[in-house]
């Protein structure tokens, strides 16, 4: 790497927030309706971004309530305040229902109590209602301040002073129930929960031949029960937005024997408590479970998980979204002038954008009445293109026609893993068999990667073979780092052989997505851990970002001793303070010199008398493990959406038996901002460092600054050039990346 190159790694991270400045300005941060895991993440970033950029920020205690009562439930926030709450679940600043706030007299109170203390920009964090009610207030507010004024409870001088209130929602619900936003905060967090809950029934399960019903929350929305369905490989799934069709009891117990006859040990059935069939009559667990002992006679049991999916510590996911919101509340809020509407903050893709808040939640209300005038299809397409495509994914999925209704293509589709394991790829090949059988292929497994593909370790592999393999770890084909480049010849010889017309190749560069690490306790102690990666510091800097880590050493920003000494001391001076824990994160591949004992030692010599140090390399633990339900499902999905742009490719092809290639006869799939991409390896090439195999360009270093912000670093941040809000249909034929 040249001089150029860092220069220009560190010029991008310059275009900012000089322009923005919170002086003069207080913000008002509140938690309502049900809580969430990843709300205190949300807080966190709310108060340490204000703060940052020079505002005054208040907890406002108990939600709404609070802010009707005042006094000591609305209180000035510091730095040190939201200090080792990303890791606690619910909301430190509590939550409440408040029947006042939805009355003027109520809002009325609550726009004095604000006006006191000079709030003029809310951020709210909630579900629907909440966000309608900080609309409502929003609306109201020069209205309520002229009464206060009339009444004497504030003079004119105030009235001018707060003529406006700046309001911006970001979406804590674990039903991800809201319109606009690819994932609410604390939905990923309720998937690990259930799945948590889901692989441990299926060994019992297992042992004894047994069907369990799971119900999982979802009064008014599925996508806890469809994701955990899609993850869990789930016999069935009952939705409030897709009901059963008619029938669907003898259906459904033709399904659960037919797995059992392919020596399927166990069924699981999902339902969303709001579940219903299509007179929008409820589907309740005891049912269901009353109509297989009947009709089949299966040993039955109920699981109910209530408000175990509400607790628990946040999700790394979770951890990042919200802090990712809270920062882009914040900044939406200071780009606010009087005529801006009130928004929500939202995830599309990977980007953070702004929504309209009236029609967000315009849309959402839609979904449900769509649902009680019994329009379940547009109810699904409603409740978004993501929500559509995994319905449609687990239907393809969990089904099977019978062999004499699928239209044969004549044509061999192998599937391969490559490079090293990483969790997803079992959920990736599942899904591949089936939606390829689905197609007519015949599908082969190649195990060991390229070098069991040269020995002719290749086997056709059916429907029933791939059942159960979402939850596994690892890679059951086998996966090497062996590259083909030795072994061409003997991989086309098998080619010719197996008449292979296709070639699923799911690996590549090494990647892993888990991390966890917790640093607490009443020493003031440093942890520096060493994490996975290759040359790509996307583990190292994601995983600081969700464990509020205080520097995270990447081979992709070049750094020095002047900058280790510099935080060095940052730590020093913030252990002196109440804060008791920091964490450093290192790349392995970042330096070649500044060793992971090199900093351990450095940071436990300059830190004696203040705190000590730990250090621990990760390893390959990253790597282990069951998948996580993002995993799961992005391995499902995307592996699905392969499969059909192979099926689509194979037609295309200028006649049977003829070999045909051209640019994008080749190509990866994955995310690139917020679609799902198919792009040329061709055209790969010339955007790859593949000595160290990475992306000369990498999406996530644009986070990089929110990490070093939110442990108290100067840096930039790079903002919106422009505080216009996006329509809520931005996208024309483009395929969402959203899971």
């Amino acid at each position: 790497m040249d001089d150029d190159d860092v220069a220009n790694r560190k010029v991008s991270f310059r275009k900012c927030l000089e322009h923005l400045s919170g002086a003069g300005k207080a913000i008002g941060v509140l938690t309502s309706g049900g809580d969430a895991q990843g709300m205190n993440a949300a807080v966190r970033a709310v108060v340490r971004m204000g703060i940052y950029v020079g505002a005054k920020v208040y907890f406002i205690y108990e939600g709404y309530q609070g802010m009707v009562d005042g006094g000591r439930n609305i209180v000035e926030a510091n730095w040190e305040s939201v200090s080792s709450i990303l890791q606690v679940g619910g909301t430190i600043i509590g939550s409440a229902r408040c029947k006042a706030f939805r009355t003027r007299e109520g809002r009325l109170k609550a726009a004095q109590n604000l006006v006191q203390r000079g709030i003029t920009n809310l951020c709210v964090i909630g579900g629907d209602g909440s966000l309608t009610g900080a609309n409502i207030f929003r609306k109201e507010w020069s209205g309520l301040l002229e009464e206060l004024a009339q009444n004497g409870e504030i003079d004119k001088e105030q009235v001018q002073k707060h003529a406006y209130l700046n309001v911006v929602g970001m979406v804590g619900s674990i039903d991800n129930d809201f319109c606009g936003t690819d994932m609410t905060i604390g939905t990923d967090s309720a998937l690990h929960r259930i799945i948590e809950v889901v692989d441990a029934i299926m060994t019992t399960a297992q042992s004894h031949q047994r069907t369990f019903v799971l119900e999982v929350m979802g009064r008014h929305c599925g996508y806890l029960a469809l994701v955990s369905a899609l993850a869990c490989g789930a016999d069935w799934v009952f939705l409030p937005e897709s009901p059963p069709e008619e029938g669907w009891q003898e259906d459904m117990c033709i399904k659960l024997s037919e797995n059992r006859a392919r020596k399927k040990r166990l069924n699981i059935i999902i339902v969303a408590e709001g579940a219903i069939d299509t007179q929008n009559k409820p589907i309740t667990s005891e049912q269901i479970k009353e109509l297989v002992v009947k009709q089949l006679g299966y040993d039955t049991r109920v699981t109910i998980l209530g408000h175990v999916q509400r607790g628990g510590t946040p999700s790394a996911f979770d951890r990042i979204l919200a802090s990712r919101m809270g920062v882009e509340a914040v900044v939406a809020l200071l780009q606010a002038t009087p005529e801006t509407p009130a928004c929500v903050v939202s995830l599309s893709g990977n980007q953070a954008v702004r929504l309209p808040l009236v029609e967000c939640v315009q849309m959402t209300q839609d979904v449900q009445k769509a649902m009680d005038e019994r329009r379940f299809k547009d109810a699904v397409q409603l409740r978004g293109r993501s929500f559509e495509t995994n319905l449609n994914t687990y239907k393809r999925l969990a089904i099977k026609l019978p062999d004499d209704q699928i239209v044969k293509s004549n044509c061999n589709v192998a599937v391969i893993n490559v490079g090293a394991p990483a969790a997803g790829m079992n959920a990736a090949v599942r899904s591949a068999v089936r939606v390829g059988i689905a197609d007519g292929h015949k599908m082969l497994a190649i195990y060991d990667g390229f070098e069991g593909f040269a020995k002719g370790q290749i086997k056709e592999i059916g429907w029933g073979d791939v059942g159960g393999w979402t939850g596994q770890g690892g890679s059951i084909l086998g996966t090497k780092r062996t590259l083909p480049g030795k072994s061409l010849e003997d991989i086309a010889a098998q080619m010719r052989t197996h008449s292979i017309n296709a070639l699923l190749i799911i690996g590549g560069f090494e990647t892993c997505d888990r991390i966890k690490q917790s640093a607490s306790g009443t020493k003031r102690r440093v942890f520096i851990i060493e994490t996975m990666g290759g040359y790509c510091g996307y583990l190292a800097n994601m995983g600081g970002l969700a464990a509020g880590a205080d520097a995270a050493y990447i081979f992709e920003e070049p750094f020095d001793i002047r900058d280790l000494q510099s935080n060095v001391e940052h730590l020093t001076e913030k252990m002196k303070t109440t804060i008791q824990r920091g964490l450093v994160l290192r790349n392995e591949s970042c330096s070649e010199n500044y060793t992971t004992d090199f900093i351990y030692q450095l940071y436990s010599e300059e830190g004696k008398g203040v705190f000590d140090c730990r250090k621990n390399v990760l390893g390959h633990m990253q790597q282990g493990g069951a998948p996580s339900p993002f995993d799961r499902n992005f391995g499902t999905k995307i592996s699905a959406r392969a499969m059909q742009w192979i099926s689509t490719k194979l037609k295309e092809a200028p006649g049977k038996g003829k070999r045909f290639t051209s640019e994008d006869s080749i190509c990866v799939l994955g995310i690139s901002k917020r679609n799902l991409l198919f792009q040329p390896v061709t055209q790969l090439r010339k955007d790859t460092d593949f000595e160290h195999r990475i992306p000369k360009e990498q999406w996530w270093l644009k986070l990089r600054p929110l990490m070093k912000i939110l442990a108290k670093y100067k840096a930039s941040y790079e903002v919106s050039d422009s505080n216009q809000l996006e329509p809520m249909h931005p996208r024309g034929h483009e395929e969402p990346a959203a899971i």
